[in-house]
């Protein structure tokens, strides 16, 4: 059996042709989506703000650690564009990035 590893993963993208409907949709739960909401979890964590350009989803993600951050990081991508095509959101440039939860160094303060 593999070891599995916990990886955070940002993936960022922007809107694209969007439709009116979309737009007043987004729009109308920005409040619910704003930098103060974001989280790291398996469902993902939109986030964006009402100039609508720009978003974030947020991903906790499990994997292979043989696999490392490159397979996570397209798992993450993999999982935002399931999510937007799903609310039937436009999007372009996706791109995501992933961190090693089990191999980060915490530097610890001395006393």
């Amino acid at each position: 059996m593999a070891t599995q590893h916990t990886y955070r993963v940002i993936v960022r993208g922007k809107w694209d042709n969007l439709t009116e409907e979309a737009r007043a949709t987004l729009l109308a739960e920005a409040d619910e989506h704003g930098l103060a909401r974001m989280r790291f979890t398996a469902e993902g964590s939109l986030a964006y703000d009402t100039a609508l350009h720009a978003f974030s989803y947020r991903y906790v993600i499990v994997s292979d650690a043989e696999y490392g951050e490159e397979m996570a990081a397209a798992l993450g991508e993999e999982k935002a564009e399931e999510a937007l095509r799903a609310a039937g959101l436009g999007y372009r440039e996706l791109r995501a990035t992933a961190t090693d939860m089990d191999t980060m160094k915490i530097n610890r303060k001395g006393r």
